[in-house]
């Protein structure tokens, strides 16, 4: 779908969620807070949540609408509009504590998000399923914490799902 198809969506209201994702809550809970990037971030409803358990989040979206939405909802929310299918967001090696991409499959995002958490960081990653395996095959050289193939734990998801929660070796 295109980015402005994302923003006429957003702007009606559609696909505007309050709560964070279960998978998220769930992993985060009982982590310190350090430094979170939240990809593909939609209006913000994973960053907003780590936001307000002290984490330092920087939250990247295509959409304008979506990230206009989240930093009227927290301004200390480094909230960037980026295409990441254009390459327009480089994720810096060894910056993260945790990478969130919930509900956003972009195979040439994988190298960049195992990089770019740090030593013992984690990595929450939900894609609507393609090939079957494929996800945790990307992070097998990782201690996979959760991983799951199968119907959504939500109700506004409604196609299958990949979920995976790995953690990178430290040193």
């Amino acid at each position: 779908m295109s980015i402005e198809k994302w923003n006429q969506r957003y702007l009606a209201g559609e696909q505007v969620f309050r709560t964070p994702t279960p998978l998220v809550t769930r992993y985060v809970a009982d982590l310190a807070p350090g430094a979170a990037l939240d990809l593909a971030c939609g209006p913000g409803r994973n960053a907003l949540y780590l936001a307000e358990r002290g984490w330092r989040v920087t939250a990247v979206d295509g959409s304008a609408a979506a990230i206009e939405m989240l930093r009227a909802s927290n301004s200390k929310i480094e909230a960037r509009v980026a295409d990441l299918e254009r390459g327009e967001f480089q994720i810096p090696p060894d910056s993260y504590d945790l990478i969130c991409c919930c509900y956003y499959l972009q195979r040439d995002l994988f190298p960049q998000i195992k990089s770019g958490v740090s030593s013992g960081g984690m990595a929450i990653v939900i894609v609507h399923l393609a090939d079957p395996g494929e996800l945790r095959d990307y992070f097998t050289d990782w201690t996979v914490l959760h991983y799951y193939e199968g119907q959504p734990g939500e109700a506004c998801h409604r196609r299958p799902v990949a979920e995976l929660v790995a953690v990178k070796a430290p040193g």
